[in-house]
Protein backbone atom coordinates (compact mmCIF):
# COMPACT_ATOMS: atom_id res chain seq x y z
CA UNK A 1 0.00 0.00 0.00
CA UNK A 2 0.86 3.76 -0.71
CA UNK A 3 2.58 5.59 2.18
CA UNK A 4 0.62 7.22 5.16
CA UNK A 5 -1.05 10.78 4.19
CA UNK A 6 -0.43 10.74 7.92
CA UNK A 7 3.26 9.90 8.03
CA UNK A 8 5.05 10.52 11.37
CA UNK A 9 6.11 14.38 12.01
CA UNK A 10 4.18 15.50 8.82
CA UNK A 11 1.98 18.56 9.78
CA UNK A 12 -1.86 18.00 10.31
CA UNK A 13 -3.82 19.16 7.06
CA UNK A 14 -7.28 20.94 8.15
CA UNK A 15 -10.64 19.43 6.47
CA UNK A 16 -14.33 20.55 6.44
CA UNK A 17 -16.97 18.88 7.30
CA UNK A 18 -20.08 20.80 6.29
CA UNK A 19 -23.69 20.39 6.37
CA UNK A 20 -26.48 21.97 4.18
CA UNK A 21 -28.27 23.16 6.84
CA UNK A 22 -24.98 25.40 7.32
CA UNK A 23 -23.34 23.69 10.11
CA UNK A 24 -19.62 23.63 10.07
CA UNK A 25 -17.01 20.50 11.49
CA UNK A 26 -13.36 21.42 11.50
CA UNK A 27 -10.71 18.55 11.75
CA UNK A 28 -8.26 17.00 10.09
CA UNK A 29 -7.40 15.15 7.20
CA UNK A 30 -6.57 11.67 6.20
CA UNK A 31 -7.02 9.50 3.48
CA UNK A 32 -6.95 11.07 0.04
CA UNK A 33 -7.13 14.88 -0.86
CA UNK A 34 -10.67 15.43 -2.15
CA UNK A 35 -13.40 17.22 -2.17
CA UNK A 36 -16.88 15.30 -1.96
CA UNK A 37 -20.45 15.54 -1.40
CA UNK A 38 -23.03 12.87 -0.25
CA UNK A 39 -25.76 12.60 2.77
CA UNK A 40 -24.33 12.93 6.10
CA UNK A 41 -25.18 9.09 8.07
CA UNK A 42 -24.02 7.84 11.52
CA UNK A 43 -23.31 4.15 12.25
CA UNK A 44 -23.05 2.90 15.79
CA UNK A 45 -21.26 -0.21 15.19
CA UNK A 46 -18.18 -0.66 17.21
CA UNK A 47 -15.90 -3.16 15.10
CA UNK A 48 -16.05 -3.58 11.74
CA UNK A 49 -15.02 -0.72 9.72
CA UNK A 50 -13.26 -1.89 7.06
CA UNK A 51 -16.59 -3.93 5.92
CA UNK A 52 -18.33 -0.47 6.58
CA UNK A 53 -15.96 1.23 3.93
CA UNK A 54 -16.17 -1.67 1.59
CA UNK A 55 -20.35 -2.29 1.91
CA UNK A 56 -21.42 -0.99 -1.50
CA UNK A 57 -24.80 0.34 0.55
CA UNK A 58 -22.82 2.97 0.99
CA UNK A 59 -22.59 4.14 -2.22
CA UNK A 60 -23.39 8.40 -1.99
CA UNK A 61 -23.34 8.87 1.50
CA UNK A 62 -20.90 10.25 4.05
CA UNK A 63 -20.23 8.19 6.72
CA UNK A 64 -19.57 9.08 10.35
CA UNK A 65 -18.95 6.42 13.34
CA UNK A 66 -20.05 6.89 16.46
CA UNK A 67 -17.30 4.71 17.89
CA UNK A 68 -14.34 6.48 19.41
CA UNK A 69 -11.32 5.24 17.62
CA UNK A 70 -11.11 3.59 14.37
CA UNK A 71 -8.62 1.67 12.62
CA UNK A 72 -6.80 0.28 15.29
CA UNK A 73 -6.39 -3.20 13.66
CA UNK A 74 -5.36 -1.90 10.16
CA UNK A 75 -7.10 -3.41 7.23
CA UNK A 76 -6.56 -6.68 4.76
CA UNK A 77 -8.00 -8.01 1.58
CA UNK A 78 -10.03 -10.58 3.20
CA UNK A 79 -12.28 -8.79 5.19
CA UNK A 80 -13.30 -6.53 1.87
CA UNK A 81 -17.23 -7.26 1.29
CA UNK A 82 -16.52 -5.88 -2.46
CA UNK A 83 -14.11 -5.23 -5.20
CA UNK A 84 -13.73 -1.59 -3.95
CA UNK A 85 -14.84 1.41 -1.87
CA UNK A 86 -17.80 3.57 -2.92
CA UNK A 87 -18.76 5.30 -0.40
CA UNK A 88 -17.88 9.31 -0.59
CA UNK A 89 -16.29 10.22 3.13
CA UNK A 90 -15.45 8.80 6.28
CA UNK A 91 -15.95 10.85 9.54
CA UNK A 92 -14.51 9.77 12.74
CA UNK A 93 -12.97 10.94 16.11
CA UNK A 94 -9.30 9.90 16.31
CA UNK A 95 -7.77 7.69 13.55
CA UNK A 96 -5.46 5.06 15.50
CA UNK A 97 -1.23 5.98 15.12
CA UNK A 98 -0.41 2.77 14.61
CA UNK A 99 -2.93 -0.23 13.50
CA UNK A 100 -1.98 -3.88 15.41
CA UNK A 101 -3.15 -7.07 14.03
CA UNK A 102 -1.67 -9.82 12.67
CA UNK A 103 -3.60 -9.76 9.69
CA UNK A 104 -3.01 -6.11 8.82
CA UNK A 105 -2.29 -5.73 5.60
CA UNK A 106 -1.79 -1.57 5.55
CA UNK A 107 -3.60 1.33 7.46
CA UNK A 108 -6.92 2.45 6.69
CA UNK A 109 -5.65 5.97 5.86
CA UNK A 110 -4.17 4.66 2.89
CA UNK A 111 -6.67 2.16 1.84
CA UNK A 112 -9.32 4.79 1.47
CA UNK A 113 -6.45 7.00 -0.42
CA UNK A 114 -6.21 4.21 -2.60
CA UNK A 115 -9.60 4.67 -3.57
CA UNK A 116 -10.30 9.06 -3.60
CA UNK A 117 -11.96 8.76 -0.19
CA UNK A 118 -11.39 11.32 2.06
CA UNK A 119 -11.83 11.29 5.62
CA UNK A 120 -11.81 13.83 8.87
CA UNK A 121 -10.82 13.44 11.88
CA UNK A 122 -10.90 15.41 15.91
CA UNK A 123 -14.76 16.91 15.14
CA UNK A 124 -17.12 16.28 17.90
CA UNK A 125 -18.80 13.13 16.31
CA UNK A 126 -21.89 12.83 19.48
CA UNK A 127 -22.33 16.42 17.78
CA UNK A 128 -22.49 15.39 14.67
CA UNK A 129 -25.06 12.11 15.48
CA UNK A 130 -27.15 14.65 17.43
CA UNK A 131 -27.49 16.83 14.78
CA UNK A 132 -28.47 14.12 12.14
CA UNK A 133 -31.04 12.80 14.74
CA UNK A 134 -33.08 16.01 15.32
CA UNK A 135 -32.62 17.56 11.69
CA UNK A 136 -32.72 14.48 9.57
CA UNK A 137 -29.75 12.80 7.48
CA UNK A 138 -28.62 15.70 5.04
CA UNK A 139 -25.97 16.36 2.20
CA UNK A 140 -22.41 17.63 2.80
CA UNK A 141 -19.76 18.58 1.48
CA UNK A 142 -16.09 16.50 2.97
CA UNK A 143 -13.26 18.63 1.59
CA UNK A 144 -9.50 17.70 2.96
CA UNK A 145 -8.27 19.39 -0.33
CA UNK A 146 -6.46 22.43 0.83
CA UNK A 147 -7.44 24.10 -2.37
CA UNK A 148 -10.85 23.63 -1.22
CA UNK A 149 -11.56 24.85 2.03
CA UNK A 150 -13.64 27.88 1.18
CA UNK A 151 -16.41 27.26 3.77
CA UNK A 152 -18.70 29.58 2.04
CA UNK A 153 -18.16 27.77 -1.35
CA UNK A 154 -18.25 24.52 0.46
CA UNK A 155 -21.29 25.51 2.12
CA UNK A 156 -23.19 26.08 -1.56
CA UNK A 157 -22.17 22.47 -2.78
CA UNK A 158 -24.06 21.22 0.23
CA UNK A 159 -26.84 23.21 -0.70
CA UNK A 160 -27.25 22.59 -4.46
CA UNK A 161 -25.67 18.92 -4.56
CA UNK A 162 -28.19 15.84 -5.04
CA UNK A 163 -28.91 13.79 -2.33
CA UNK A 164 -30.34 9.76 -2.81
CA UNK A 165 -33.30 10.75 -3.81
CA UNK A 166 -34.35 9.92 -7.20
CA UNK A 167 -30.95 8.24 -8.10
CA UNK A 168 -30.16 5.46 -9.68
CA UNK A 169 -27.02 4.02 -7.33
CA UNK A 170 -27.20 0.86 -7.96
CA UNK A 171 -25.97 1.09 -11.60
CA UNK A 172 -22.65 2.20 -10.00
CA UNK A 173 -22.44 -0.73 -7.97
CA UNK A 174 -23.24 -3.52 -9.85
CA UNK A 175 -21.04 -5.69 -11.23
CA UNK A 176 -20.56 -5.39 -15.44
CA UNK A 177 -21.21 -9.15 -15.91
CA UNK A 178 -22.10 -12.75 -15.07
CA UNK A 179 -19.82 -14.60 -12.71
CA UNK A 180 -19.91 -17.40 -10.35
CA UNK A 181 -18.78 -17.67 -6.95
CA UNK A 182 -17.87 -20.74 -4.87
CA UNK A 183 -15.79 -19.15 -1.83
CA UNK A 184 -17.41 -20.05 1.62
CA UNK A 185 -17.05 -18.45 4.87
CA UNK A 186 -13.50 -17.97 6.22
CA UNK A 187 -12.92 -21.05 8.60
CA UNK A 188 -11.42 -18.50 11.56
CA UNK A 189 -10.10 -19.70 14.43
CA UNK A 190 -11.13 -23.60 15.80
CA UNK A 191 -14.47 -23.20 17.83
CA UNK A 192 -15.46 -20.07 16.51
CA UNK A 193 -18.50 -19.50 14.19
CA UNK A 194 -18.89 -23.13 13.24
CA UNK A 195 -19.56 -23.56 9.78
CA UNK A 196 -22.55 -25.92 8.73
CA UNK A 197 -21.63 -28.75 7.01
CA UNK A 198 -22.80 -28.18 3.00
CA UNK A 199 -25.23 -30.25 1.59
CA UNK A 200 -24.42 -32.44 -0.86
CA UNK A 201 -26.50 -31.45 -3.76
CA UNK A 202 -26.03 -28.05 -4.67
CA UNK A 203 -28.98 -26.32 -6.02
CA UNK A 204 -28.34 -23.59 -8.67
CA UNK A 205 -28.96 -19.90 -7.75
CA UNK A 206 -29.13 -16.95 -9.72
CA UNK A 207 -27.89 -13.74 -7.54
CA UNK A 208 -29.00 -10.31 -8.75
CA UNK A 209 -26.18 -7.93 -7.74
CA UNK A 210 -27.70 -4.35 -6.56
CA UNK A 211 -24.37 -4.05 -4.57
CA UNK A 212 -23.85 -7.53 -3.18
CA UNK A 213 -21.99 -8.45 -0.33
CA UNK A 214 -19.21 -11.10 -0.56
CA UNK A 215 -20.43 -12.34 2.80
CA UNK A 216 -24.06 -12.94 1.73
CA UNK A 217 -22.06 -15.04 -0.77
CA UNK A 218 -20.50 -16.71 1.59
CA UNK A 219 -22.93 -17.88 3.17
CA UNK A 220 -25.29 -18.86 0.22
CA UNK A 221 -22.35 -21.32 -0.54
CA UNK A 222 -22.27 -22.94 2.97
CA UNK A 223 -25.58 -23.85 2.82
CA UNK A 224 -25.25 -25.55 -0.74
CA UNK A 225 -25.71 -22.81 -3.32
CA UNK A 226 -24.12 -22.96 -6.58
CA UNK A 227 -24.24 -19.00 -6.84
CA UNK A 228 -24.19 -17.29 -10.47
CA UNK A 229 -24.33 -13.47 -10.06
CA UNK A 230 -25.69 -10.94 -12.83
CA UNK A 231 -25.79 -7.38 -13.10
CA UNK A 232 -28.91 -5.63 -11.22
CA UNK A 233 -30.78 -5.21 -14.90
CA UNK A 234 -30.30 -8.54 -16.43
CA UNK A 235 -33.82 -9.18 -18.33
CA UNK A 236 -35.71 -12.24 -16.04
CA UNK A 237 -35.41 -13.97 -19.50
CA UNK A 238 -31.95 -14.48 -19.04
CA UNK A 239 -32.02 -15.02 -15.50
CA UNK A 240 -34.38 -18.31 -16.13
CA UNK A 241 -32.28 -19.26 -18.80
CA UNK A 242 -29.75 -20.38 -16.60
CA UNK A 243 -32.54 -22.41 -15.26
CA UNK A 244 -32.02 -21.71 -11.71
CA UNK A 245 -33.29 -23.33 -8.43
CA UNK A 246 -34.46 -20.00 -7.01
CA UNK A 247 -33.27 -16.40 -7.23
CA UNK A 248 -31.78 -14.14 -4.53
CA UNK A 249 -32.08 -10.36 -4.69
CA UNK A 250 -29.40 -8.33 -3.35
CA UNK A 251 -28.81 -5.49 -0.89
CA UNK A 252 -27.43 -2.28 -2.26
CA UNK A 253 -27.40 1.83 -2.06
CA UNK A 254 -30.16 4.39 -2.44
CA UNK A 255 -33.20 5.04 -3.42
CA UNK A 256 -35.23 1.65 -4.16
CA UNK A 257 -37.38 3.79 -6.48
CA UNK A 258 -35.15 5.09 -8.55
CA UNK A 259 -33.44 2.07 -9.47
CA UNK A 260 -34.44 1.08 -13.34
CA UNK A 261 -35.64 -1.77 -14.39
CA UNK A 262 -36.00 -4.46 -12.13
CA UNK A 263 -39.78 -3.94 -10.60
CA UNK A 264 -41.08 -5.56 -13.70
CA UNK A 265 -38.03 -8.44 -13.81
CA UNK A 266 -38.58 -8.91 -10.21
CA UNK A 267 -42.68 -9.13 -10.58
CA UNK A 268 -41.93 -12.31 -13.51
CA UNK A 269 -38.98 -14.16 -11.40
CA UNK A 270 -41.17 -14.71 -7.78
CA UNK A 271 -44.10 -16.18 -9.55
CA UNK A 272 -41.35 -18.46 -11.41
CA UNK A 273 -38.84 -19.35 -8.39
CA UNK A 274 -38.40 -19.39 -4.76
CA UNK A 275 -36.78 -16.09 -3.64
CA UNK A 276 -35.07 -14.09 -1.30
CA UNK A 277 -34.21 -10.68 -0.57
CA UNK A 278 -31.75 -8.73 1.61
CA UNK A 279 -32.19 -5.15 2.35
CA UNK A 280 -32.82 -3.30 -0.87
CA UNK A 281 -33.65 -6.54 -2.58
CA UNK A 282 -36.27 -6.29 0.74
CA UNK A 283 -37.27 -2.73 -0.87
CA UNK A 284 -37.50 -3.70 -4.73
CA UNK A 285 -39.54 -7.12 -4.01
CA UNK A 286 -42.03 -4.87 -2.22
CA UNK A 287 -42.17 -2.37 -4.84
CA UNK A 288 -42.27 -5.18 -6.99
CA UNK A 289 -45.73 -6.51 -5.30
CA UNK A 290 -47.35 -3.04 -5.49
CA UNK A 291 -46.16 -1.80 -2.19
CA UNK A 292 -45.02 1.84 -1.68
CA UNK A 293 -41.34 2.99 0.10
CA UNK A 294 -40.40 6.16 1.84
CA UNK A 295 -37.18 7.39 3.28
CA UNK A 296 -36.51 7.48 6.71
CA UNK A 297 -35.36 10.48 9.17
CA UNK A 298 -31.82 9.34 9.30
CA UNK A 299 -32.22 5.68 8.70
CA UNK A 300 -30.64 2.45 10.47
CA UNK A 301 -26.92 1.99 10.07
CA UNK A 302 -25.25 -0.16 13.14
CA UNK A 303 -24.85 -3.69 14.43
CA UNK A 304 -27.47 -3.03 17.33
CA UNK A 305 -30.98 -2.89 15.84
CA UNK A 306 -33.84 -5.21 17.49
CA UNK A 307 -35.56 -6.96 15.07
CA UNK A 308 -38.53 -9.11 15.69
CA UNK A 309 -40.19 -12.19 14.43
CA UNK A 310 -43.70 -11.77 14.57
CA UNK A 311 -44.72 -15.50 14.05
CA UNK A 312 -41.77 -16.42 17.48
CA UNK A 313 -41.99 -12.89 19.12
CA UNK A 314 -38.16 -13.46 19.11
CA UNK A 315 -35.84 -10.37 18.80
CA UNK A 316 -32.66 -10.69 16.91
CA UNK A 317 -29.75 -8.23 17.27
CA UNK A 318 -29.31 -6.96 14.38
CA UNK A 319 -27.04 -4.99 11.23
CA UNK A 320 -28.83 -2.60 9.51
CA UNK A 321 -27.90 0.36 6.51
CA UNK A 322 -31.03 1.25 4.94
CA UNK A 323 -32.37 4.74 4.68
CA UNK A 324 -35.53 3.98 3.03
CA UNK A 325 -38.12 1.44 4.27
CA UNK A 326 -41.58 -0.53 2.87
CA UNK A 327 -44.90 0.99 3.51
CA UNK A 328 -46.78 -1.86 5.55
CA UNK A 329 -50.36 -0.32 4.86
CA UNK A 330 -49.34 0.28 0.85
CA UNK A 331 -49.05 -3.73 0.73
CA UNK A 332 -51.85 -4.48 2.10
CA UNK A 333 -53.66 -1.81 0.45
CA UNK A 334 -52.32 -3.63 -3.57
CA UNK A 335 -54.23 -6.46 -3.08
CA UNK A 336 -50.84 -9.25 -2.74
CA UNK A 337 -51.71 -11.52 0.00
CA UNK A 338 -48.12 -10.38 1.54
CA UNK A 339 -47.61 -10.74 5.42
CA UNK A 340 -45.33 -8.60 7.46
CA UNK A 341 -42.74 -11.04 9.28
CA UNK A 342 -40.37 -8.87 11.03
CA UNK A 343 -40.85 -5.45 12.58
CA UNK A 344 -38.15 -3.01 14.02
CA UNK A 345 -38.69 -2.55 18.15
CA UNK A 346 -37.33 1.10 17.62
CA UNK A 347 -39.95 2.82 15.62
CA UNK A 348 -41.99 -0.58 13.99
CA UNK A 349 -40.41 -0.52 10.53
CA UNK A 350 -41.07 -3.12 8.32
CA UNK A 351 -38.03 -5.52 8.79
CA UNK A 352 -39.78 -8.57 6.95
CA UNK A 353 -42.56 -9.64 4.29
CA UNK A 354 -43.64 -13.20 3.32
CA UNK A 355 -45.89 -14.11 0.71
CA UNK A 356 -49.23 -16.02 1.23
CA UNK A 357 -49.35 -18.27 -1.68
CA UNK A 358 -45.54 -17.65 -3.74
CA UNK A 359 -42.57 -19.09 -1.97
CA UNK A 360 -40.89 -15.97 -1.47
CA UNK A 361 -39.99 -14.26 1.48
CA UNK A 362 -38.16 -10.51 2.74
CA UNK A 363 -35.83 -8.93 5.18
CA UNK A 364 -34.65 -5.48 5.65
CA UNK A 365 -31.63 -6.14 8.04
CA UNK A 366 -28.45 -7.96 7.19
CA UNK A 367 -28.59 -11.58 8.16
CA UNK A 368 -24.96 -12.40 6.82
CA UNK A 369 -23.46 -9.59 8.97
CA UNK A 370 -19.64 -9.27 8.42
CA UNK A 371 -18.38 -9.17 11.13
CA UNK A 372 -22.00 -9.75 13.63
CA UNK A 373 -24.02 -9.63 15.19
CA UNK A 374 -25.36 -13.52 14.03
CA UNK A 375 -28.46 -13.55 15.29
CA UNK A 376 -30.18 -13.87 11.99
CA UNK A 377 -27.56 -16.13 9.73
CA UNK A 378 -30.81 -19.05 10.24
CA UNK A 379 -32.95 -17.02 7.21
CA UNK A 380 -30.56 -18.97 4.96
CA UNK A 381 -31.30 -22.21 6.05
CA UNK A 382 -34.66 -21.19 6.17
CA UNK A 383 -34.29 -19.90 2.43
CA UNK A 384 -32.88 -23.78 1.48
CA UNK A 385 -35.45 -25.46 2.87
CA UNK A 386 -37.84 -23.63 1.20
CA UNK A 387 -36.47 -24.43 -1.89
CA UNK A 388 -35.76 -27.97 -1.37
CA UNK A 389 -39.50 -28.23 -0.94
CA UNK A 390 -40.46 -26.27 -3.98
CA UNK A 391 -38.00 -28.53 -5.89
CA UNK A 392 -39.74 -31.93 -4.69
CA UNK A 393 -43.02 -30.52 -5.85
CA UNK A 394 -44.98 -28.86 -2.37
CA UNK A 395 -46.76 -25.71 -2.57
CA UNK A 396 -44.85 -24.42 -0.08
CA UNK A 397 -45.11 -20.19 0.47
CA UNK A 398 -42.95 -17.52 2.02
CA UNK A 399 -45.21 -17.32 5.18
CA UNK A 400 -45.64 -20.57 5.73
CA UNK A 401 -41.64 -21.39 5.93
CA UNK A 402 -41.67 -18.03 8.31
CA UNK A 403 -43.85 -19.82 10.57
CA UNK A 404 -47.16 -17.61 9.91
Amino acid sequence: MSRSSLAAGAPPTPARLVLADGTIYRGYAFGASACNHGEVVFNTSMTGYQEIVTDPSYAGQIVAMTYTQIGNVGVNTEDAESRDRFLSGFVIKELSAAPSNYRSEGSLSDYLAESGIPGIQGIDTRALVRRIRDKGAQVGVLSTDPAHQDEAALLELARTAPGLDGHDWVARVTCDEPYRWDEGRWAGIDGQLPRERRPEEPLRLVAYDFGVKRNILRLLVDHGFDVTVVPATTPAEEALAMKPDAIFLSNGPGDPAAVEGVQENVRRLVREKPTFGICLGHQILGLALGGQTRKLKFGHHGGNQPGQDVATKKVAICAENHGYAVEAESLRAAGEPVEITHVNLNDDTVEGLAHRELPLFSVQYHPEASPGPHDAAYLFGRFRNMVERTIAGERVSGAEVCGL
